[in-house]
């Protein structure tokens, strides 16, 4: 088994009226929210597909399918804890996570840190394994227009001894 392996994931959602706004777990004020079947925090959605390709278990939509009533409203960081637990089943440790949020407004920086707190305990890792960043995309777009939100994530996951 290869020692290291790297993720990548990606996930938009849309924004729209009377919903909450959660990223990286945090709720934000905001006139809208993202709209989807869980919360739509789409950057822990990102991390989330991030880790389960470095390990090979497909992605979210395969594990908690949005035809689940089970998943209706629920919080993306428990379902990213239940990644963490399939990754320590399948033998592997996140070394480090990074997430970048591609969206026009809010701003997010004073809510940064706790996002990666928030990403950081649901995997069961220290907070200074997680970086998340922020940036707009100059107005372009349908992230630069206010229509919808994006984000990345890059992992590093480890096969434990």
């Amino acid at each position: 088994m290869t020692k290291l392996r790297v993720g990548h994931g990606y996930d938009v959602h849309r924004l729209a009226e009377d919903r909450r706004l959660i990223l990286g777990g945090v709720e934000i004020p905001w006139e809208k929210g993202l709209l989807g079947h869980s919360d739509a925090d789409v950057l822990v959605h990102a991390v989330m597909d991030a880790l389960v390709g470095a390990v090979r278990l497909g992605d979210i939509g395969k594990l908690f399918p949005d035809t689940d009533p089970a998943y209706k409203g629920v919080s993306s960081l428990k379902l990213l804890g239940e990644v963490g637990r399939l990754l320590g089943e399948k033998g592997f440790a996140v070394v480090n996570v990074d997430g970048t949020l591609l969206a026009q407004a809010p701003k997010v920086a004073p809510y940064k840190d706790q996002m990666a707190e928030n990403i950081a305990a649901a995997l069961g890792i220290e907070a200074e394994q997680v970086n998340i960043k922020a940036t707009t995309e100059e107005g372009l777009g349908f992230t630069g227009d206010g229509s919808g939100m994006a984000a990345h994530a890059v992992v590093l996951v480890e096969a434990k001894s």
